[in-house]
């Protein structure tokens, strides 16, 4: 089977090329050739910007014919129709890496599946061009010019990465853990979250290649651990052998009204529970989530520990000037309002 993988260097589609060069399947990647790749000598890559779709789809022409087009890498509608173009009638399949952002927050019922509301707001655009990216190409295979394969990924990490962090880098979170500092969590920090593996996430992609199966299907790939916000962190401080967490929740909207930018992620999408069912993944591709969230808390900061990254990871100034701001603003309503909601007792 001869594969392109649209990209080729990102996180998934390092696991996904290993797993395909395992079983012997000619895989070949386009990308810009700006990423160290450590697939030399065993997958060919075309240098290209696939932004720039007049030269990616003249480029991709005289490439031709591919059993299985992966795009890891389609991001807008523009980016879509362009796929459209290059591979229509010219690829069987396309698999597409959409992700789970694509529904309605909240959720009608969880956990969500794949036949859920699809409608992500205009604000958060990341979410909404994949939406339409979705769209262009469901048109096209109703067309019959290809069989279409969506994934829909979660929050997907590897060894190198870094855990997510309401505000600043996630390095300089690790830092604030293992030193015993607040951590900020967004309203009470209850809201469910889960992070997969790369390795079992690529390794879904893998088995959707020409898997018949999944022709015309949409998938969930993604980890059936589900924490809290204050479970997840309180697992990185044991892993880290940190002090238990002091969490300082604030509530979304009030970070929203603050800087509506820094903290659009944790407006559309953070606060909210993301549970999704995976019982689709898991018959048609064999998928399972095989690596804890510990396990993998633990490789991260085995990873950034070994370039002394966390104990010197550059600060955000304004995690500590919001999180005394709000401790000192709510200390002094919770005074000035105190008597009004406990009235002093007479007689």
């Amino acid at each position: 089977m001869k594969v392109l993988i649209i990209g080729g260097t990102g996180t998934i589609s390092t696991a996904t090329t290993r797993a395909l060069c395992s079983r012997g399947h000619e895989v070949v990647h386009y990308n810009r050739g700006q990423s160290p790749s450590e697939f030399a000598g065993r997958v060919r890559t075309i240098r290209g910007d696939r932004h720039c779709h007049a030269d990616f789809e003249a480029c991709i022409g005289k490439e031709l014919p591919f059993d299985c087009v992966i795009d890891m890498i389609g991001f807008t509608p523009a980016d879509a129709h362009s796929l459209v173009r290059a591979f229509g009638a010219r690829t069987r399949q396309l698999i597409f890496c959409s992700t789970v952002d694509v529904y309605r927050k909240p959720a009608r019922s969880y956990p969500i599946v794949e036949t859920a509301d699809i409608g992500a707001r205009p604000e958060f655009s990341y979410a909404y061009d994949k939406v339409a990216c979705e769209q262009v190409l469901r048109d096209a295979q109703r067309s019959g010019l290809f069989a279409l394969t969506i994934i829909r990924p979660a929050q997907t990490y590897s060894d190198s990465s870094q855990p997510l962090s309401f505000l600043g880098s996630g390095l300089a979170m690790l830092k604030r853990i293992r030193t015993g500092r607040p951590i900020l969590v967004l309203g009470n920090g209850l809201s469910l979250w889960s992070a997969c593996h790369r390795d079992d996430v690529g390794l879904a992609f893998a088995n959707a290649a020409l898997n018949e199966k999944t022709f015309g299907q949409a998938y969930h790939v993604a980890s059936d651990e589900c924490m809290t916000w204050l479970d997840l962190y309180r697992t990185i401080a044991r892993v880290m052998r940190a002090p238990e967490p002091e969490f300082v929740g604030i509530p979304t909207a009030l970070l929203s009204r603050l800087s509506p930018q820094a903290f659009l992620w944790s407006a559309e999408n953070f606060q909210y529970d993301n549970v999704f069912d995976t019982t689709r993944a898991r018959i048609d591709l064999g998928f399972r989530s095989t690596i804890s969230w510990a396990e993998g808390v633990r490789r991260v900061i085995a990873f950034h520990d070994s370039l002394n990254a966390i104990d010197t990871a550059e600060e955000d100034p304004r995690y500590d000037a919001l999180i005394e701001a709000w401790q000192r603003l709510s200390s002094a309503m919770a005074g000035k309002l105190s008597r009004l909601f406990c009235p002093a007792r007479t007689g």
